[in-house]
């Protein structure tokens, strides 16, 4: 039996905590034995009250611990942990495995996802990256992963670094563009309803085709009077900013410098 603890209570913590807590129900020898949050209430819908401490200093033992907090507190966290020579990883995407100090041995455990609050993920489906020191960690890692994952991946800190930025081009990027274009509708006492299977027909093309191919639009085709009239039109200047840097960028896209 593997025995994990998570140390953290946010929304990657409490996703891992739920995907954890439903593989019990799948015969996997993978324990959830403890949870450290600051606050036990913030848990408390979430897990039984038995399995939370407050205090990081009264973590119990266990195979495996997750901290799963921000980038910028995960190395002052790990410096609170009085033990030695256990395996520690955090879940960032974008921080190094060395920001754990050297008292224990160290990895990440990254799951692939954007996480909303109280809004389900089928955790089965969410690539998670693993890195560790050596071998033996890294078969314990990928044995807890596979648990409640069907895609897990070996990617070192650098290419971590490339998928995280990666990430926030399609994830955060565009779920901002979405909020620029659901604005330009209310202005305009238009329905963004009607944008959606758009947005969905966008998404589901590039699951068949690469994003270079599906590429569409008047940036693409050089509709210059149509892109003249759209700048025109908007009358923010931030979203006529965005607006031109996007347009040079599909047009640029590909050409030899």
């Amino acid at each position: 039996m593997v025995k994990v603890i998570i140390i953290g209570s946010g929304n990657v913590a409490q996703h891992l905590i739920a995907a954890f807590q439903n593989s019990k129900n799948t015969g996997d020898e993978i324990e959830l034995v403890q949870v450290f949050s600051r606050k036990a209430n913030t848990l408390a819908n979430v897990l039984d009250a038995s399995l939370i401490t407050t205090d990081i200093a009264n973590l119990l033992e266990a195979d495996l611990y997750i901290i799963a907090v921000s980038d910028d507190a995960i190395g002052a966290v790990a410096a609170q942990l009085a033990f030695k020579n256990r395996l520690v990883v955090h879940t960032s995407g974008s921080v190094g495995l060395n920001v754990i100090n050297d008292n224990n041995r160290r990895g990440v455990f990254y799951p692939l996802q954007t996480f909303t609050k109280n809004k389900a993920v089928d955790f089965k489906a969410i690539p998670i990256c693993l890195e560790s020191e050596n071998s033996t960690d890294f078969r314990l890692l990928e044995k807890v992963a596979k648990v409640i994952s069907n895609k897990v991946f070996a990617i070192n800190s650098e290419q971590r670094k490339a998928l995280h930025v990666a990430a926030v081009f399609v994830n955060n990027f565009t779920n901002h563009l979405y909020t620029i274009g659901n604005e330009i509708c209310l202005e305009n006492q238009v329905p963004f309803d009607i944008l959606k299977p758009l947005i969905l027909e966008t998404a589901q093309k590039i699951m068949t085709i690469s994003p270079k191919d599906a590429q569409t639009g008047p940036a693409k085709r050089n509709d210059l009077k149509t892109i003249e009239a759209h700048q025109l039109f908007l009358s923010d200047e931030n979203q006529t900013t965005i607006y031109k840097i996007i347009t040079q960028s599909i047009q640029d896209h590909g050409k030899k410098l």
